[in-house]
């Protein structure tokens, strides 16, 4: 069995132009930012290195939807042995492969106990530890002027992105790699019998 690795999922919006007119519009209008916005995925590895960025989409694309679109799902069937840490938007992902992703637990109703309330707390908080490194990734691309507020046109953005999803991940490739700490236990000095 091939070894298991850890990598994260999260999509990032981009606000782009906001001219009245443009066919489409309404398409790019996010819900949630209530304006103009494209989206794309990034995956990470567990040392905080870019392996993928694209699939880019309209704003009002569900992030889900957006994996079944791009059989990014079916990935997971076909590679049993990878693991991921996503965030909220990809929960249905989490419950169709719960042994390989990992999402945040939903949030417990109102009227829940109090302990309900505390567990939420905690797993969020662990879960929110482990996707640490895939939120480092994805400020990297927020350093860039050209995706921080994107005012060239719409058919564009993807390939802006890709260029400068291509100069991230170069820097991170240089960028010595953080050595994961072993819970193996391994004797200091060998003792003579």
């Amino acid at each position: 069995m091939p070894k298991a690795s850890t990598s994260g999922s999260t999509a990032r919006k981009s606000r782009s132009d906001t001219r009245a007119g443009r066919p489409r519009r309404k398409a790019f209008v996010s819900g949630k930012k209530k304006q103009n916005t494209i989206k794309s995925t990034t995956f990470s590895d567990h040392q905080g290195r870019a392996l993928f960025s694209g699939v880019v989409r309209p704003g009002r694309m569900h992030d889900q939807t957006a994996v079944r679109t791009e059989s990014i799902a079916e990935q997971f069937r076909l590679h049993p042995g990878v693991h991921a840490e996503v965030d909220s938007g990809y929960q249905g992902l989490a419950k169709e492969f719960p042994s390989q992703v990992s999402a945040p637990p939903k949030k417990p109703a109102q009227d829940s106990s109090d302990g309900d309330k505390r567990a939420w707390r905690e797993a969020r908080r662990r879960q929110s530890s482990a996707r640490i490194v895939v939120e480092h990734t994805n400020a990297e691309y927020k350093q860039w002027h050209p995706l921080q507020h994107y005012t060239g046109r719409r058919e564009d953005y993807g390939q802006t992105h890709l260029a400068i999803a291509g100069l991230v991940s170069d820097r991170a490739a240089r960028r010595t790699t953080r050595r994961l700490t072993s819970t193996e236990l391994v004797p200091v000095r060998a003792t003579a019998c």
